[in-house]
């Protein structure tokens, strides 16, 4: 890695890079099977709280507060059995990784455990790219919260705060972003609507790809 580039992108994953929409839907409605719970909600309820923690979109649908690490504990077992075999990656994320590491330091920061990214990055031929994954399990506040890009800076030793960004696909990356001083690119390949995206950030591209060739002319 070449610690004397002057720019670093920390993107998120899902929705982001990956699309793990089938792996995730089906986990939760896997976990509403085995556990008996009546979920009263459809596929477009699950798909809008990606994005946040296992536990809280849990919550978020019903089910008892008392009950959502069962949940998640059943949610998980079934994930990493599907995993990599219900998620691919987008279109262009790997040019858009591969761009990036021409010019810039890169990391994840991602809700999703490093468990599961590690695996899914080596399987799509990008780890290599990243200097650091910032999981779930490495922070106490996930984001929205600013501490797991503090964490990715810290783990890179960065110091200079100006030409770092959050790429993302929800409004999640783009308050942790703001709220830890950095700059911040929403991309709509993913979960989050645009009108969402747009009360957080200005820039605001169709993916991944499109805004780090944004960037490359910016920095080169």
């Amino acid at each position: 890695m070449d610690k004397n580039k002057k720019v670093t992108i920390l993107f998120d994953l899902d929705g982001t890079l990956i699309d793990s929409t089938d792996a995730i839907v089906g986990c939760f409605y896997h976990s509403f099977k085995e556990l008996n719970f009546d979920f009263q909600g459809d596929v477009e309820d699950i798909k809008n709280e990606i994005g946040y923690p296992l536990d809280v979109m849990y919550a978020t649908l019903g089910v008892p507060q008392e009950q959502v690490w069962d949940f998640v504990d059943s949610y998980k077992n079934e994930y990493r059995k599907v995993s990599e075999a219900k998620t691919t990656l987008l279109p262009d994320a790997y040019e858009a990784v591969k761009l990036a590491s021409s010019f810039a330091r890169l990391g994840i920061v991602t809700t999703k455990t490093t468990l599961y990214t590690i695996p899914l990055l080596k399987n799509f031929g990008i780890y290599e790219y990243f200097e650091t994954i910032i999981g779930r399990q490495e922070v106490t506040n996930p984001k929205p919260h600013p501490e797991p890009i503090y964490k990715a800076m810290e783990s890179m030793n960065i110091t200079n705060e100006n030409n770092i960004y959050m790429v993302g696909d929800t409004k999640l990356d783009l308050i942790a972003a703001q709220e830890a001083g950095v700059k911040s690119i929403g991309v709509l390949c993913g979960y989050g609507k645009k009108k969402d995206l747009e009360c957080y950030t200005q820039n605001i591209s169709v993916d991944a790809l499109s805004s780090i060739k944004k960037l490359k002319e910016k920095y080169s």
